[in-house]
């Protein structure tokens, strides 16, 4: 139901054999110093500050390796239902918007608007992703990457501005 998962070469339109791994964790590395710098500007924004730091305080608390184990186990589960399941089964009518749309709009149930932002920039990477590349391999590596990057230098990155802030 989740569409293909290419495990190996692809074809692509112009004939020649490409292997989906290389690109997809470039771009979720990419995708991770985009958000890096967004972040410290967002630190000069309250409320995204705010909205931040409180995602983040979990990521603090918790066993590191539970957190990136709970992190990449997330990243896969949202892959294989917004861009596996539910994308296959908008057909051809939209569906990276649609399914974009939805991720936002779940995410949004945190009240928080950091991740309901990342949620529509990544969902859209995602889905462009998973219509390019006809599978889930290409959105499931760039997640699980990109995941993995932000719960590991994103905390300090805050821990490190809040302690830094006159009390």
């Amino acid at each position: 139901m989740s569409g293909p998962l290419h495990l190996g070469w692809i074809e692509g339109q112009d004939d020649r054999l490409r292997r989906p791994v290389v690109t997809p964790v470039a771009t979720g590395v990419a995708a991770f110093g985009f958000f890096y710098g967004c972040a410290l500007v967002a630190q000069k924004i309250p409320l995204l500050d705010r909205a931040i730091s409180r995602v983040l305080v979990f990521a603090e608390e918790g066993d590191e390796p539970l957190v990136l184990l709970t992190t990449l186990a997330n990243g896969l589960g949202e892959e294989v239902f917004f861009r596996g399941a539910l994308y296959a089964a908008l057909g051809d009518d939209h569906p990276v918007v649609k399914s974009t749309a939805v991720y936002a709009l779940a995410t949004s149930t945190t009240r928080n608007p950091a991740l309901v932002l990342a949620a529509g920039v990544m969902g859209s990477l995602f889905g462009l992703q998973r219509r390019a590349s006809q599978g889930l391999q290409a959105p499931v590596l760039t997640h699980l990457t990109w995941s993995a990057l932000m719960v590991r230098y994103l905390p300090p990155l805050f821990r490190r501005a809040h302690d830094e802030e006159p009390r």
